[in-house]
């Protein structure tokens, strides 16, 4: 049985340059370059199987990529057509919403709130959250995510205790 043969890839002449200046660049993450680079031979003729050879790469990866390009709106970017899909996953557990009243709460003195303690701990902080009712229930654990994304004061001790 023969092999399907892959369809052209056509690249205007903005695409082609994007393309050649992302995959030239030493910053441009090795995948997206790599990518990049599957789209550029596409575009010169080359089918899956000698890009993939060409590339050192499976197969399947040029076909995914150029299948990626073809189907993407025309009209978007080099860097859309070449990123990641969305993964799916559980939904967030905390809204941005309460992650910033958490971030609130941590930015003031503890003692102006009638908190017995000089600084914050992760461990105090998930409790006021829950005690004031800005969740029902919070690790310390969540809360020094938080706290490490977002850096905000030296009153915040990131012990556990």
């Amino acid at each position: 049985m023969p092999a399907h043969k892959a369809l052209p890839i056509q690249l205007s002449s903005e695409h082609e340059c994007e393309l050649r200046s992302l995959v030239r660049a030493h910053s441009t993450p090795q995948k997206l370059a790599e990518r990049g680079r599957i789209i550029l031979l596409a575009a010169t003729g080359l089918g899956v199987d000698e890009t993939a050879r060409q590339l050192g790469i499976w197969r399947k990866t040029a076909g995914h990529w150029r299948r990626r390009w073809r189907d993407a709106e025309a009209s978007a970017g080099v860097a859309a057509r070449l990123s990641d899909a969305p993964r799916c996953g559980a939904p967030a557990t905390f809204t941005p919403e309460v992650i910033c009243r958490i971030m609130a709460m941590a930015c003031e003195d503890p003692e102006t709130l009638d908190v017995p303690i000089s600084h914050w701990s992760q461990s105090e902080l998930a409790r006021q959250a829950v005690a004031r009712g800005i969740v029902p229930s919070i690790s310390h654990g969540s809360v020094g995510r938080f706290l490490k994304k977002r850096p905000t004061s030296s009153r915040i001790s990131t012990a556990t205790g």
